[in-house]
């Protein structure tokens, strides 16, 4: 499995798999952070093409976030879907994620983190 990156100056987006499971976590896992940490320090994590999401998977995102704020970045989501959003407001993570429903919105709130920083 290869992870779709593209990088832009504002940010890096990252298009997700189908699945965020336990089988393709940790080649996710490493694939963002070695991104995160070559290239660029800030990643909109695309889930338009996410359907299922298991406790691994919302593992990958967390690692995103954490390591993008550890290195001065932010991570934000878009594309959500109401199946996954489900689950990201059960587990309470749109209180620490920024959460777009447009690529122009996400990268905005990229560039509004990094002027923060």
């Amino acid at each position: 499995m290869s992870v779709q990156i593209e990088t832009l100056d504002t940010a890096s987006i990252v298009a997700l798999p189908r699945r965020l499971a336990m089988a393709n976590a940790a080649t996710l896992r490493d694939a963002i952070t070695l991104h995160l940490e070559k290239e660029s320090h800030h990643v909109v994590l695309d889930l338009a093409a996410v359907e299922y999401v298991d406790s691994s998977g919302l593992s990958v995102l967390v690692s995103a976030l954490k390591r993008a704020r550890a290195l001065g970045g932010e991570a934000v989501l878009l594309n959500v879907s109401e199946q996954v959003m489900a689950l990201i407001l059960l587990t309470r993570l749109h209180e620490v994620f920024g959460i777009y429903k447009t690529r122009d919105a996400a990268l905005a709130g990229v560039r509004e983190a990094r002027e923060v920083a």
